[in-house]
């Protein structure tokens, strides 16, 4: 290992869902502003191989990177904070790990050996670590350990960092997450929870080097005084991370905490220059003070848990603050849809937006959604499913194939205007029918898409095995939903429209995967700017 490459571990004690991606992402985004040339992991303790075939409601969104891997959706929030994409090699989990070694051991690598979690899982971990680093790009890796600390899945992946620590003292650091409760009888809070924490981190060899304490009250010095001395760490190192009004809030807040001066004083690095976060504060300065609002339906199934949707969400922030435009999310059920209660629901909406998913439940209010939007004349977005399901209404209720469906719900449909393609279906993982990461598309000249993306040669991540079926395609141009969009190599559709209509774009894609601070999506930017205008 070079000495070119500086480590950053992010580790979570007390509690889970403290926002160990979010704090991260905000010194990943500080360092980067300061000219490190910065990138994030996340090690993920779950046996699963990847997260795309885990439920929604158990993990959320499944992020999907360009080079077609399915990770955890905090990868999300660091393509969205810094603008640099990433790749397989930023989301490990457990089961990779385990893959990977009992592959090895499989092919005789280890030489009749006893296989063990130390030295050989340990080795694949600190292996997996130091991919990014080793390629030169990078000059700081941040690695994120999922879970909390004390979790018995996550103990190869703390033991990995102490032999990290042991093995390149000056090249790594561990940033420790914590909680510090109020307790609102005694009317103070508490750092018990932490000094605990930090012990238990002690027990296994590792000396975090700095403590961020999520807090709803601020810490004052008499408190972070004390948790320095408890848990062995400088007083400057106690750094306060309270309740931020937007996740997009969290880097300023972190610099004024001076998180970043106090990382790079511990790494050896350089600190003179200053961070430039001018193009991050007038994002927020626009995003706190919009000049217009409007309403947007999301209609999905798994509105219960927002996070399923997270890069939608982000998505409509970013094209809010490019349209200087408050966004306000409904969240729909399209399982709770019917044509009793549709106007309730959908009627005084300046959007609506069908979200993806899989499997058939959810998808009658789906298409429901679709026929409203396009005989009311609301602009529409519909993507992945979205877009699948404006083909089904389409098919029914304007050719007049009552019977159009797509393979996945029906297979014996008599229209399969949605269909798998030919290839696949000799396959029969689940995970191996996938059309996954990015892949070409030309988009027809004047199009909704090719004005909004202002060029007619575009790329966009997927995750679908179900395609249009373009046995049907001149009879949908013919009656007037247009292809706009198609794959140049293998002539499938990508993007549906009718023209005519306010703003109506059906895409197979997952634009919102790409959408950052930075650049906020084309196509959500355009979706925006209509419903804005259909408003009026």
């Amino acid at each position: 290992m070079s000495n070119s490459t500086k480590y950053i571990f992010v580790t979570g004690g007390v509690t889970s869902s403290l926002g160990k991606g979010i704090i991260a992402a905000s010194l990943a985004k500080l360092l980067q502003a300061r000219g490190y040339s910065t990138t994030i992991q996340k090690l993920d303790p779950y046996i699963n191989i990847d997260p795309g075939t885990l439920n929604p409601y158990e993990h959320g969104e499944c992020f999907v990177t360009n080079d077609g891997a399915e990770t955890d959706l905090d990868l999300g929030h660091y393509e969205r904070f810094l603008n640099v994409p990433t790749s397989q090699a930023n989301n490990v989990t457990t089961g990779r790990i385990y893959q990977s070694v009992i592959e090895k051991e499989r092919k005789g690598e280890f030489l009749g050996k006893t296989v063990q979690v130390i030295p050989h899982i340990t080795d694949e971990i600190k292996e997996r670590i130091q991919i990014l680093g080793k390629k030169g790009t990078f000059d700081i890796v941040i690695t994120e350990i999922g879970g909390t600390v004390g979790d018995i899945e996550s103990l190869p992946y703390v033991e990995a960092v102490r032999q990290m620590l042991w093995e390149h003292e000056n090249d790594c650091l561990v940033v420790h997450l914590t909680l510090i409760p109020y307790l609102a009888a005694a009317g103070e809070l508490k750092t018990k929870p932490t000094q605990h924490s930090v012990k238990q981190l002690l027990e296994l060899g590792v000396q975090p080097d700095i403590l961020c304490c999520r807090t709803e009250h601020p810490l004052d010095l008499n408190l972070r005084q004390k948790i320095a001395k408890f848990c062995n760490v400088s007083v400057n190192a106690v750094i306060e991370s309270r309740d931020a009004e937007t996740i997009y809030d969290v880097p300023l807040l972190m610099q004024q905490e001076e998180l970043d001066k106090v990382v790079l004083e511990k790494l050896q690095l350089s600190s003179k220059t200053t961070p430039n976060l001018d193009a991050w504060k007038e994002f927020l300065h626009t995003l706190k003070n919009p000049k217009h609002e409007v309403n947007i339906g999301l209609v999905g199934k798994y509105v219960e848990l927002k996070d399923s949707y997270k890069s939608i969400s982000e998505g409509f922030i970013h094209a809010g603050v490019s349209n200087e435009c408050r966004v306000n999310v409904k969240w729909i059920h399209s399982e709770k849809l019917s044509k009793e209660n549709i106007d309730k629901e959908l009627g005084g909406l300046d959007g609506i937006l069908v979200a993806p998913g899989f499997g058939s439940r959810g998808i009658s209010g789906k298409i429901d959604a679709v026929r409203y939007a396009r005989e009311n004349k609301i602009p529409f977005f519909g993507i992945c499913l979205g877009m699948q399901c404006a083909v089904i209404e389409f098919a029914r209720n304007v050719i007049g194939l009552k019977d159009a469906n797509t393979t996945e719900i029906a297979e014996d449909t008599k229209d399969p205007v949605i269909d798998m393609m030919e290839e696949q279906k000799t396959i029969s993982d689940k995970g191996g029918t996938m059309r996954l990461g990015a892949y070409k598309c030309e988009l027809k000249p004047d199009s909704y898409s090719a004005i909004a993306y202002n060029t007619e040669k575009i790329s966009e991540r997927h995750r679908h095995r179900y395609e249009f079926n373009n046995k049907y395609l001149p009879t949908f141009e013919d009656k007037g939903m247009i292809a706009t969009g198609k794959n140049p190599e293998t002539g499938l559709v990508e993007i549906v429209e009718i023209p005519g209509h306010p703003w109506f774009v059906g895409a197979q894609f997952h634009p919102e995967y790409k959408s950052t601070v930075a650049k906020p999506h084309p196509l959500f930017v355009a979706f925006i700017k209509a419903a804005l205008e259909n408003k009026k």
